[in-house]
């Protein structure tokens, strides 16, 4: 249907149509709601999905957290006076007042600083929030919608996610299933796909039940993302009757190769501890480690932690901790 909330999200899969009957359970609600799941399963489609569902007059303020820095972020969500830092020349409402009456999306929540948590715990809490170079309090009664695809409780665990706030967006949670593990939708979502790719490459090929059958043996690690990358390529390498099995086939072994070499490459890499007699604690090797970035990265925490693979509040909580061991 048309209406439906849900008309963006391609699926026929049981668990994906029991969270759309709990969204719509909880339509009424303005309480927080989080979002997990893996890069490419379509954790905006589902925020969009609660918005429509809702009913609100408002709109779908969507900001992506990613790669922002504390103050860049703090302005398009809260918005800045005129003279709150050197070029505001005039006064800018931020995306909380332009969310008000809606819904405000938070995607890749886990990239945000402690300090930015603080302010946003209180705009969940509260309903306020400070533009920057202001101690006037503004409200908003926009509904918080947040989405990552990081696990909270292991950054919680290492001190990058404040706790209450990780409990405060959990009222309401929904876990987007992978691809991998609803590969009943892969024929829908590939005609899917196949019928947007046709518009743009004014071609009309078709998908044969070979073709499903392969994608159903795939992992799909980039998700559903991944698989409309795959269709789009197939269409515009097309050239007449049905979607060529060797454009998937050839991607899919490439895909393969490159992780039978990265696990080659881990086999046989030496190990940092062979030449050790005794080993070090896991507390000392992660210390190690974490020196190590730190030397490598010229004492930028940020690049540190890329290397590291975790977030940069949880890196310069480490810090803090080895300085005060020491």
């Amino acid at each position: 249907m048309k209406d439906s909330p849900f008309v963006e999200i391609i699926t026929g899969n049981q668990k994906m149509l029991e969270m759309f009957q709990q969204i719509n359970s909880i339509s009424a609600s303005r309480q927080p709601v989080l979002i997990t799941g893996e890069t490419g399963v379509g954790k905006e489609l589902f925020a969009k999905a609660i918005h429509k569902s809702s009913h609100v007059k408002g709109l779908f303020v969507p900001i992506n957290a990613a790669g922002l820095d504390e103050n860049t972020f703090s302005d398009t969500l809260f918005g800045h006076v005129r003279g709150a830092f050197t070029g505001a020349e005039k006064e800018r409402k931020g995306q909380c007042a332009k969310a008000d009456n809606g819904t405000l999306f938070l995607d890749e929540i886990g990239d945000l600083s402690l300090s930015v948590q603080v302010k946003l715990l209180r705009l969940l809490q509260e309903g306020e929030y400070q533009p920057l170079g202001s101690d006037k309090t503004q409200k908003t009664n926009a509904r918080i919608l947040a989405a990552t695809n990081a696990d909270l409780w292991e950054l919680q665990r290492e001190g990058g996610f404040r706790n209450d706030l990780n409990y405060r967006l959990r009222t309401h949670h929904f876990n987007i299933p992978p691809l991998r593990e609803r590969l009943d939708d892969i024929p829908l979502l590939v005609n899917h796909f196949l019928d947007e790719a046709s518009l743009e490459f004014k071609k009309r090929p078709y998908a044969t039940e070979d073709i499903f059958n392969l994608l159903k043996q795939y992992s799909f690690p980039g998700n559903i993302r991944e698989l409309r990358s795959m269709v789009y390529n197939a269409v515009g390498n097309y050239q007449s009757g049905a979607l060529s099995l060797d454009v998937f086939q050839s991607y899919i072994n490439r895909q393969q190769q490159n992780e039978i070499c990265f696990t080659e490459l881990a086999i046989d890499a030496n190990s940092p501890f062979s030449s050790f007699q005794t080993l070090p604690t896991i507390k000392q090797a992660t210390e190690y480690l974490v020196i190590e970035a730190m030397k490598r990265a010229n004492g930028n925490q940020t690049v540190a932690a890329k290397m590291l693979g975790i977030s940069q509040p949880a890196l310069s909580n480490r810090l803090k901790k080895m300085s005060v061991e020491k």
